[in-house]
């Protein structure tokens, strides 16, 4: 049994050295026009290393032919199915510009935009990635309007669309969090207001996010305390925004999670005012 073992491995092996003896002799080729069906045949197979390997060469060796056209689009499938999205993009956008007429040019644009959005990274980090994701698809869409493929590409946009007002949305917690702590802001305010200006340029850029009850409840929220922690000059304007801001949160929310706790917010500034009032008077 044992031998029977050894015998098989060493088949194996015996076979993995002539294929690979045979794509060497196949790279070195200077048959092109073998060359090029053999990277098909790689590229069919779902080998797209040893496919963007051979098509690299072939892309120039064919320029100005259909050829060339097939082995350009071809080469930025093979990364972009090996999840070089980067890379991808770059024969993409190479074939994009160079067939703008060309019989894969709506894949190329479609193929370009989904790698880009393949590249989006995590919210917490730098979202350059993201936006020109966004960019690449909306132009998808602008240059494909009846396209099949328009609701896919509409989802992505929603989606990172969604990566960004996180982002968004966790900055101006972290404000909110920072409450009176005052060593971050050294070009004057406070965190209060940078939680409340964040929070509201997140929801007039993005109107439709599904964060906006929780950006709005944040704002809510650092109105109160920014009345709390106000002068006594300022207490009472601030917790008349307060209250201003519940009205519209009610009206927007009605069945909130957060309504408990914007009814309190309510009730503790309208005593506020009222306690504000009756000094005053």
């Amino acid at each position: 049994m044992k031998m029977k073992v050894n015998i098989f491995a060493a088949l194996l092996a015996l076979t993995a050295l002539q294929a690979c003896n045979e794509y060497n002799a196949l790279y070195k080729s200077q048959d092109y026009e073998y060359k090029y069906e053999a990277a098909k045949q790689c590229y069919a197979a779902g080998h797209y290393t040893k496919a963007y390997q051979l098509l690299g060469d072939l892309i120039n060796l064919f320029k100005g032919s259909d050829k060339a056209e097939e082995c350009l689009f071809m080469n930025g499938m093979c990364y972009y199915n090996l999840r070089d999205y980067e890379t991808a993009v770059l024969y993409f956008d190479r074939y994009f510009k160079t067939y703008p007429k060309g019989i894969y040019t709506e894949l190329a644009k479609f193929y370009s935009g989904k790698a880009s959005f393949m590249q989006s990274p995590d919210p917490r980090l730098d979202q350059t990635p993201t936006y020109a994701a966004i960019n690449s698809l909306q132009e998808y869409v602008e240059l494909y309007p009846y396209s099949s493929r328009r609701d896919e590409i509409n989802a992505m946009i929603y989606q990172l669309q969604d990566r960004l007002v996180q982002k968004e949305f966790d900055a101006a917690k972290l404000y909110y969090d920072l409450g009176t702590y005052n060593g971050n802001c050294i070009f004057g305010g406070n965190n209060y207001e940078a939680c409340i200006i964040t929070a509201e340029n997140a929801i007039k850029t993005f109107p439709y996010t599904n964060l906006k009850e929780d950006l709005s409840i944040l704002i809510l929220r650092a109105k109160y305390k920014l009345a709390q922690n106000s002068v006594v000059e300022k207490e009472k304007e601030r917790f008349q925004n307060a209250i201003d801001e519940y009205y519209g949160f009610k009206n927007e929310f009605p069945e909130s999670k957060y309504l408990n706790e914007a009814e309190k917010i309510f009730k503790n500034s309208s005593e506020k005012i009222g306690t504000t009032q009756a000094k005053e008077s």
